[in-house]
């Protein structure tokens, strides 16, 4: 199994909606991709809490964080170009302005 995870932080000057309504629509968007992709097996977009006083009045570093299972590191390649992704990257990449990732294996 192979554990893909990506978190981004919500761009300011993102489309109109600001905020939570565009970390919302990259919720919607990629977690359609869910039985779309042979090979991935679980996805799910959490939408971060704000939570100031847990960061000592610091905002968190990130927005939204993508947590996804694949097969093997085949089925996480074959995602990454597969047409059904490709089509929601633009609307992540309107509203989002950072991003890490990393993957592993367990």
């Amino acid at each position: 199994m192979v554990k893909h995870i990506v978190i981004w932080r919500v761009s300011e000057d993102g489309d109109p909606g600001r905020g939570t309504v565009n970390a919302m629509r990259v919720k919607r968007a990629l977690e359609s991709l869910n039985g779309l992709i042979p090979g991935l097996v679980k996805l799910e977009v959490g939408i971060g809490i704000d939570l100031p006083a847990a960061y000592g009045g610091d905002p968190p570093s990130s927005e939204i964080a993508l947590y996804s299972e694949f097969s093997d590191r085949a089925s996480l390649e074959a995602y990454r170009i597969h047409p059904a992704h490709m089509a929601v990257v633009p609307t992540v990449r309107s509203v989002c302005s950072d991003r890490r990732s990393v993957d592993y294996e367990d």
